[in-house]
């Protein structure tokens, strides 16, 4: 805060209970999206409002890189097998993301997915309904793993009254934005 004050930026400090105020004098639900709308100086009687709200958002979640471990342990602790030193097999890496065109069979048609690597060249894909394993020719690069997967959420509906949209409790029983 003080870098910026320094560099002759205007700087503005205020309570989280600023947020909530301008929430519910807006007749907003609790969404941190919506909170971050909401932060700030707004002058209710004078007529500021948000102008516009977002339809969707964008979700990432954290998948991992994978495991530096060589060996899978039995419940003793004991190394069962030795696991290959590469993480890429037939120029794929676990996580990629991949569009497949499978010639003939039960799973013949166009996918997108995930993929689990294999060293026999048999990757696994993973799509939004389902789970099976495909040949490395068959498949083409969209996305290499980075660790993240995206998506897109809508954002929570707005009430018609007047208010906060949410009341009562919530399923977790905590913040309604992450429900």
């Amino acid at each position: 805060m003080r870098e910026l004050e320094g560099q002759d930026m205007p700087v503005h400090a205020w309570s989280g209970g600023r947020t909530r105020w301008n929430r519910f004098a807006l007749g907003l639900p609790k969404s941190h999206t919506i909170d971050a709308l909401a932060t700030g100086v707004m002058d209710h009687e004078r007529g500021d409002a948000l102008v516009r709200m977002p339809a969707q958002i964008l979700v990432v979640a954290s998948t991992g890189r994978g495991s530096y471990a060589r060996t899978t342990p039995d419940r003793f602790g004991f190394p069962r097998l030795q696991r290959p030193r590469g993480k890429v097999h037939h120029g794929y890496s676990t996580g990629d993301l991949v569009a497949a065109v499978v010639p003939q069979g039960k799973w013949a048609g166009g996918w997108v997915g995930r993929i689990a690597v294999r060293a026999s060249g048999q990757h696994r894909i993973t799509t939004l309904t389902s789970r099976f394993d495909v040949s490395h020719r068959n498949l083409r690069l969209l996305q290499r793993a980075d660790g993240y997967a995206y998506g897109f959420a809508a954002e929570i509906r707005l009430s018609e009254r007047q208010g906060p949209a949410y009341s009562g409790h919530t399923l977790k029983g905590g913040d309604p934005g992450n429900v």
